[in-house]
């Protein structure tokens, strides 16, 4: 499954902060993804108010790219303007997180049946020893590693379809999956370290249709994964 850092149990549980809110995307960008996923697993719940202050001073960023990211989050439907009030949390419903993965594992499939004529066998050998290690990382519990592991591997798929824009299409409807909270999310690691082997047996064999299929059951499986963490935390409306 397509990648970041995690934690929330309950709706409105706090993640552990990354020691650097760093990157290469502007500041306004990395704020909206930050609350993005957040609205995703309930730390910002629905209904509520996202003060400007109060993320600036625990994000360590002024307030300035805090209200940018607010005005991109409201573009999008994520959150709600009131005039003298602020932004207010859009609800979350089971539609919303089935349409975002139904998109891409479309798109994600798309590349993989490109990129089945792409991957020669040394670099399929070379993502089978990535895939193992990040078995090996499952079973240990190390869901940090496989969540890196497996970015690697979907990283290497997609560049190889030779795909720019649809890989940029694809990024867009990642950036609304909670990857920081990749750990969390029950089944996740799992998923990682089993949906793979079809995925990898139709690149072997260079069949572009077993593979678009293989990879899109993969990514539904993860939206499923999801939707049901969502509704247990009683996140979803």
């Amino acid at each position: 499954m397509p990648t970041v850092a995690r934690d929330p149990e309950r709706p409105g549980a706090q993640p552990q902060r990354r020691a650097a809110f760093g990157g290469k995307q502007q500041l306004s960008e990395r704020v909206a993804a930050y609350v993005r996923e957040g609205i995703m697993v309930g730390q910002f719940p629905a209904g509520e108010f996202v003060r400007t202050e109060h993320l600036a001073a625990e994000l360590g960023v002024s307030q300035t790219p805090v209200r940018e990211a607010l005005m991109i989050l409201h573009s999008e439907g994520s959150v709600r303007w009131e005039p003298r009030r602020g932004y207010r949390v859009v609800p979350l419903t089971r539609r919303d997180v089935q349409d975002l993965f139904q998109v891409q594992s479309f798109i994600a499939g798309e590349l993989a049946a490109r990129a089945a004529a792409g991957l020669d066998d040394a670099e399929l050998d070379r993502l089978d020893e990535v895939q193992a290690r990040l078995g090996v990382a499952e079973r240990r519990g190390d869901t940090e590693l496989v969540d890196s592991l497996n970015h690697e591997i979907h990283r290497t798929i997609n560049k190889v379809s030779d795909s720019l824009r649809m890989a940029s299409l694809l990024n867009l409807t990642v950036s609304y999956v909670p990857l920081r909270f990749f750990g969390r999310i029950d089944g996740w690691a799992s998923a990682s370290a089993h949906d793979h082997a079809a995925i990898f047996t139709a690149l072997r064999a260079r069949d572009a249709d077993a593979a678009r299929e293989a990879m899109r059951g993969h990514i539904q499986h993860i939206g499923e994964l999801l939707v049901e963490h969502l509704a247990r935390q009683g996140i979803l409306r």
